[in-house]
């Protein structure tokens, strides 16, 4: 018992000692961990641009007691790296994106360490300022180009019943341009009034097909080339410097608006405000936005009950490219899908895996400028998507039943919503030599 006790006090000095040098948190703090110093500026910059109010938070996370009743519930869903809202594997693949929004390690460490230590509030006198939000019916990417939009197109309106199964309203509208026009950015919202039975707005553009492209007009029958999307976790699209979306004159514009009932009848539309490169201005590389999977998908996809299925899609890239982002979709069985590059030499590349798919969240992962995938003629990509038809599912409705591919959320899909620009054998072999003397992916 002597010696126990002398091996308690040696281990209690020692603690001690640390509290003075380090201070008495283990994490290296000299205090406490505080909502005020070091919980609110993780929530600014993370988390307020959904849970504010008249955003989709289900809470507001602002101040300390709007955040303090869900302490637990927040370090449960950070330490599972369901919040913020970014599904991607980060044990494979490419981790350099644009967008990330993701805690670090070290942030979630933070959170964990508050919520376990009692969740203290903190001196008030260290709150970061507070961020004077944008209002909900502003363009948010014209703080960034400078000015409002060039063209806004709507869509017709639709009056949405307030009860009744989703409805999908498909209008085409003409842009109006007489002469091709370069596009640079573009943003989709519904409009105020609508955004309560607006599920998702996927935008199209339909124009005529001309030799030297390298995607077909159409490849979405009846709709035309996939363009850019609204959805929760997504509001369009910004093109790199030097690159662009081409609209060319007489085009048009196809919306396909996904609504449903909430319960008092409400007129809906969609706006798609698109900022243009100067006029006569010629961008070096045209960006092609692809649906990559989307043809097999409708033509194969069979699930049966009981199961999880893993389903293909090849998708050959006949010239060099570079990939811009990567946006998976799929519905409420969807479990996880990953896009991989297949080389001439066979070699095979991870390049992006989403290993726990939400259909609540349309997270589009865009590439930073030295990660974005840079790949040579030759090259399949390959999307391989999981779905989970099985009683394990807590999204699954019924998992006594086949399921086959659909719009409704309650049937399945699958398809990688991915910007491609097409390179010259030259560019690609230029970019390729300046990312491996500097040291970046190829």
């Amino acid at each position: 018992m002597a010696e126990q006790a002398r091996i308690f006090r040696t281990l209690m000095l020692g603690a001690s000692m640390t509290s003075l040098l380090f201070g008495s948190s283990v994490y290296g703090q000299s205090d406490e961990v505080t909502f005020s110093r070091d919980i609110a500026p993780i929530l600014q910059e993370n988390c307020q641009t959904c849970h504010r109010p008249g955003q989709m938070g289900p809470m507001a996370l602002i101040t300390y007691d709007q955040v303090r009743p869900w302490a637990p519930v927040i370090k449960a869903r950070v330490e599972a790296r369901e919040m913020p809202p970014w599904h991607l594997d980060k044990t494979v693949g490419i981790q350099d994106y644009q967008n990330d929004v993701s805690l670090t390690d070290e942030q979630i460490a933070t959170v964990a360490a508050w919520v376990d230590s009692g969740a203290a509030q903190g001196n008030p006198e260290d709150l970061p300022a507070p961020i004077d939000w944008p209002s909900d019916d502003v363009w948010r990417l014209a703080e960034q180009y400078g000015r409002e939009p060039d063209l806004i197109i709507r869509s017709d309106p639709w009056t949405q019943a307030a009860q009744g199964q989703d409805q999908w309203y498909t209008p085409i509208i003409e842009t109006g341009l007489t002469e091709d026009r370069w596009v640079t950015g573009m943003e989709v919202r519904p409009t105020m009034e609508g955004r309560p039975v607006t599920h998702h707005a996927v935008v199209y553009l339909q124009q005529e097909e001309e030799p030297g492209d390298f995607t077909p007009a159409v490849d979405v029958p009846g709709q035309g080339s996939y363009l850019t999307e609204f959805a929760v976790g997504k509001i369009g699209d910004v093109f790199r410097d030097n690159t662009g979306k081409l609209m060319k004159a007489g085009s048009r514009i196809a919306f396909d608006n996904h609504y449903h009932s909430v319960g008092e009848e409400i007129t809906a539309q969609t706006e798609l405000a698109i900022w243009f490169h100067d006029e006569g201005y010629v961008p070096k590389y045209r960006v092609y936005s692809q649906a990559l999977g989307v043809m097999q998908s409708m033509q194969t996809l069979d699930i049966p009950p009981g199961k999880v299925t893993t389903h293909h899609a090849y998708i050959p890239l006949t010239t060099e490219a570079r990939l811009e982002n990567y946006q998976p979709h799929m519905h409420i069985r969807g479990k996880a899908m990953s896009m991989e590059a297949i080389l001439p030499n066979g070699q095979v590349q991870m390049l992006s895996h989403v290993d726990n798919f939400n259909f609540n969240w349309h997270v589009n992962y865009v590439y930073s400028d030295d990660s974005a995938p840079v790949l040579p003629a030759g090259t399949i990509l390959h999307i391989t998507a999981w779905h989970d038809n099985t009683a394990e599912n807590p999204f699954n409705p019924d998992p006594t039943q086949w399921v086959g591919w659909g719009q409704r959320s309650y049937d399945e899909m699958y398809h990688a919503h991915v910007n491609i620009t097409y390179l010259t054998g030259e560019d690609y072999q230029q970019i390729v030599s300046d990312r491996r003397s500097g040291g970046g992916n190829d």
